[in-house]
Formats: C-alpha cells, sequence, structure tokens
C-alpha cells in the first residue's frame, strides 16, 4: 500500500506531503482544487507518461516521491532482483523527476531505473480508475489472465502444465524450422566448425603451456650468458688458483681458535661458518647447472614454432588458451546438436508432431477447467451488479477457439468479458459498454471480485460515481468500502455516500498564497467531516437540516463497519 506521498513544485502544488492509511480514503474539494493532481502524481509514479507540463510554473523541476509497502508478490520479487533493486524493511521508496528539458529520472530504493520498468513495478502496486481508464479490465487480451487468477491455485496449476508443453512444443518447432530455412546455411557453418574444431583440437592446447614456452624461450635465448656467468661465478668461489671459498676457510679456522675468547668473536665466527656453508651449497648448485648445460638449438626451434601456433590460434579464436578453450567446447555442443538433426530429422519431425499433441490434449483440459470457472465468475458477477441495482444485466465469459492448429501460450481460445446492460439487447464486449453510471458499477463489481486475487495493494478511484445518486449512490460507496476490506483504497468523489462510509477524509482546496494558486490538503477531523459532507449534500450554503443528514451518513456508516 501507499504509506507516503511527497510532492514538490507539481502544477499548482508548491510543497505538499501526505500520510496514507490502510482502508478506505477519500479526498474531497470543490470541483477544480486540485483533487485530480494527486492521483496524476501517484500515476507519474508508478510509470505514467510524463511532461514539462506537470512543472510549477518558475521552478526548473518537480519532484515526486512515495512510499510503499512491498506486497508480497513472487512475480514483483523476482522483477526487482532481475533489475538489480535491493529491498530494504519490505519497503519501495519510488522517487521520479522531471525537469523543465523535458528529461526523467526514475529511482527505485535508490537505483535509476528507465520508465517502461518503473511501469512494470507500478503495475503491482497501484490500479488507478477513472471515468475512461480502467487498465485491464478494459484490455480484453487480459482478461484471460484474470479469469485465471480468479480459478485460484488449481487452475494455475493446470495452466502450468499447459505453458510447459507448449514450450517444449515451441523449442522443437524452432529447431526444425531453423533446419528447413537454412539448410544450405547450415550445412556451411556446420563445415566451417568442424574445421575450426580440427584444428583446434590438433593444435592440443593446454593451459598455462604459454607462460612455460616463454620461460623456455627466455632460457634458451640466454644460453651464453648464462653459460658464462655459471662458469665466472664458479671459478670466483672455488678457483684453482684464488679460490674464495679457501680464503672463507682460511678466516673460519682462524676465528674458530679465538672464538671462547670474547662473545663477539664467536659471533663473527659463526657468521663466517654459515656463510662458508652457504658458499658450499652455492658452490655444488653452480657445478651441477655446469655439467647439466647443453645448448639443444632443435628444441630452440620446437618452441619457437610452438608459440607461432598458439599466437595463429589466439588471432583467429581468442585472447588466451582459456578462451579458445571455451570456445571449442562452445562449437562442439553445437556440433553436436548438428549431428542429431543432420541424422535424425525424421525422428525429430516426429517428435514435434508428438509435442503438439501433448499441447492440444494439455489446451483441451485447461478449456474445460476453464469454462467450469467462468461459469462461476459469471455467478458472481451477475450477484454484485444486483446489489448495484443492475439486476437485469447479462455477462457473459465467451470463449472464442483459435483455428486449428493454431494455440498460444495462453491456450487454445481467446477470452472476453461481454455484458449487456438492457434486457433484449444483445451482448456486446466489455470494453465498448459506454454509459458512464453503468460502466462505474459494472467496474466496480468486476473490482470487488478481482480484487482478493489481483494482489494489487492500492487502487484508486477517480470519480468512478460520475452520473449516480440516491440508492444507486449508497449501493457504490457500499461497495468501494468492500473493495478497501482487501486492498488499500484512495477514492476521489462528489458523493456524500461515498465520503461518509470511508475510513479517512482529506479535503483538497485551493488558497491564494502571495499572488499565487497553491492546492492545500489536511485531514479532516470528526466534526470537520459533518462540515464538508453537508456541504456535498447541499452545495455552498449548508443548512441544519445538511448538517442532520450528514451525521446521520456518518452515524449509519459507523454502525454497518461495526
Amino acid at each position: 500500500m501507499l504509506q507516503e506521498l511527497s510532492v514538490k513544485n507539481f502544477a499548482i502544488i508548491s510543497s505538499l506531503q501526505l500520510e496514507f492509511q490502510m482502508g478506505m480514503t477519500v479526498l474531497t474539494g470543490e470541483t477544480g482544487a486540485g483533487k485530480s493532481i494527486i492521483i496524476d502524481a501517484m500515476g507519474l509514479l508508478t510509470g505514467g507518461r510524463g511532461s514539462s507540463d506537470y512543472i510549477r510554473q518558475g521552478a526548473s523541476k518537480c519532484t515526486l516521491e512515495g512510499l510503499f509497502t512491498m506486497p508480497k508478490n513472487q512475480e514483483l520479487i523476482n522483477l526487482l532482483e532481475e533489475l538489480g533493486i535491493e529491498r530494504d524493511d519490505d519497503a519501495l521508496v519510488i522517487q521520479r523527476d522531471i525537469s523543465a528539458s523535458g528529461k526523467n529520472v526514475c529511482r527505485v530504493n535508490g537505483r535509476i531505473i528507465n520508465i517502461a520498468n518503473l511501469r512494470k513495478i507500478g503495475e503491482f502496486l497501484v490500479d488507478i480508475h477513472g471515468q475512461n481508464e480502467h487498465q485491464e479490465l478494459m484490455q480484453s487480451e487480459r482478461h484471460i489472465h484474470m479469469l485465471d487468477d480468479f480459478g485460484g491455485k488449481e487452475l494455475l496449476k493446470r495452466k502450468e502444465q499447459y505453458e510447459n508443453s507448449y514450450s517444449e512444443y515451441r523449442m522443437i518447432a524452432t529447431k526444425v524450422r531453423n533446419r528447413q530455412k537454412n539448410e544450405k546455411e547450415f550445412a556451411q557453418r556446420m563445415d566451417m566448425l568442424q574445421f575450426q574444431s580440427d584444428e583446434i583440437a590438433g593444435a592440443q592446447l593446454v593451459v598455462g603451456e604459454e607462460e612455460q614456452l616463454l620461460e623456455e624461450r627466455n632460457k634458451l635465448g640466454n644460453f651464453q650468458k648464462i653459460a658464462d656467468a655459471l662458469a665466472i661465478s664458479y671459478g670466483a668461489i672455488n678457483g684453482e688458483s684464488d679460490s674464495s671459498l679457501d680464503k672463507i676457510g682460511y678466516a673460519m679456522n682462524e676465528l674458530q681458535s679465538i672464538e671462547s675468547l670474547d662473545p663477539e668473536y664467536k659471533a663473527i665466527s659463526e657468521a663466517v661458518q654459515n656463510s662458508y656453508y652457504l658458499l658450499q651449497e652455492a658452490s655444488a648448485d653452480l657445478a651441477r647447472n655446469i655439467d647439466s648445460l647443453e645448448l639443444d638449438e632443435n628444441r630452440l626451434n620446437e618452441v619457437e614454432n610452438r608459440l607461432e601456433l598458439i599466437r595463429q590460434m589466439k588471432r583467429k579464436y581468442g585472447e588466451s588458451i582459456e578462451t579458445i578453450l571455451a570456445y571449442y567446447q562452445e562449437i562442439t555442443r553445437e556440433l553436436a546438436d548438428a549431428d542429431f538433426l543432420e541424422g535424425k530429422t525424421g525422428e525429430l519431425e516426429s517428435l514435434l508432431i508428438e509435442k503438439k499433441n501433448q499441447v492440444i490434449k494439455h489446451g483441451l483440459q485447461l478449456r474445460e477447467m476453464r469454462k467450469k470457472v467462468a461459469e462461476q465468475l459469471e455467478k458472481n458477477i451477475l450477484h454484485e451488479l444486483k446489489e448495484l441495482y443492475m439486476e437485469r444485466t447479462e455477462f457473459d465469459v465467451r470463449f472464442t477457439e483459435l483455428p486449428k492448429d493454431q494455440f498460444t501460450e495462453e491456450g487454445l481460445d481467446q477470452v472476453e468479458f461481454y455484458i449487456t446492460t438492457n434486457p433484449g439487447e444483445p451482448l456486446k464486449p466489455l470494453v465498448r459498454v459506454a454509459s458512464g453510471g453503468e460502466l462505474s458499477r459494472v467496474m466496480l463489481a468486476l473490482k470487488t471480485i478481482f480484487s482478493k486475487s489481483q494482489g494489487i495493494t492500492s487502487i484508486v478511484f477517480d470519480e468512478v460515481d460520475t452520473g449516480v445518486s440516491g440508492r444507486v449512490a449508497q449501493a457504490i460507496a457500499d461497495k468501494i468500502y468492500q473493495i478497501s476490506e482487501n486492498s488499500q483504497v484512495l477514492c476521489i468523489t462528489h458523493l456524500p455516500q461515498v465520503a461518509a462510509v470511508a475510513d479517512y477524509q482529506y479535503f483538497i482546496e485551493k488558497e491564494i498564497v502571495g499572488e499565487r494558486t497553491e492546492t492545500k490538503v489536511r485531514r479532516l477531523k470528526q466534526e470537520e467531516r459533518v462540515t464538508e459532507i453537508a456541504r456535498m449534500l447541499s452545495g455552498s450554503e449548508i443548512t441544519k437540516l445538511t448538517v442532520e443528514h450528514a451525521e446521520e451518513l456518518l452515524s449509519m456508516a459507523g454502525k454497518e463497519r461495526h
């Protein structure tokens, strides 16, 4: 649900911050006071189309911010994870800035996203209904989803079974289609991949070998330098005529003879001894390396040739041996798939027929279950409409079978809601129902049923009660309140009956501040609600009778809630 709404420099609002609660909240006020501006702000926060026209005169940008309770909806959770949006304390903070240049910046929990993704998130948070905008209800392609939602877990499980078989069918169909359509191109590609596979396999590349070869080449290329350095070093340490090792040995012997006379002499003697033994080890290592040192010119050529082969393979297939081997695994898999298609085209086509039959089988089962659910939905809708004084209305969930061998991921049928509110008149698609008052009641009936299953946390009604009065107005008020028992409801209304049943009421008015018009909003206390509802009943002149009537409406609404 929407917990807080903050608006700055938006239309005729300079700065506004509102807090909302669960239940039903109405926004009332005189015509033109700016009630719809609040709804416009909510629409923009959830991905509506924005423009610089919304910016308050003289400001460089407008800022909208909303704090929403995170709905317990796995689809929304998956979407947020996909977009890299972190969830903190099960809350979503949405901010949208619109600049005078027309630039839009949208943030969800601090992460910048585009308008399209904001709209996807907004679909889980707020459902705004106005006289000419009923979103899902007015989109015939969404009716099948609404029917499935109404059917509950059992129907959704059956639908998932169909979707799985449909997905398998599409995968096999794509392979068959690609094989048939691109046979020549396919063969050429397979030849190329086979050549590449053979070349990479023949190279017998090993991860890490290039580094070892470079090190070996460096040694072979510097053979003479290494040989000279080893010989000179050995001669300096252990030469026959002037041996450094012998001289250090003499020094060691002399120091050993006096080391007991002074601790410092002993320390010097031990240091010389350590040096002597270390040089002995170094001399032995030098001798071993000199004995084993041998120039192998053929090996140098082998190393150079191997490094050149690796360089050519890197130029063709990747920047490193690891990348080349990864590419080799990729084309090996593709060649394996190609062998399957090459050798078993007939088997693949037989498998396609088998998968198609599974799709049709599961589609027929899904159709049967949907039709049973549709019957119950029709009964529920008619019951709701009866309570709204539309007892003669006919409502039908109509199935249109797709042509033979044509099916979609939704099933074998198209589903659309049909209705007629006039006895004797034929049923027509719901999306073409035109009467304002009747459409409001139809929408409320549908929304009452679907509010429990859709999972929308906030539902906004923007003057959907236009064109009704009397007992119908009271019925609409009761129906809106009924919806608020499952979802947070925000409602702009001119009907006193609707305002009276609300849990909370905000009054919206225009004021002149510093020669400029501003919209102000304040929450009404109980006695203020009486005055406002009396104004809604009588217009500008409030009488004792209208006050009593207002008190009666509020009293009756309170009794019904308890």
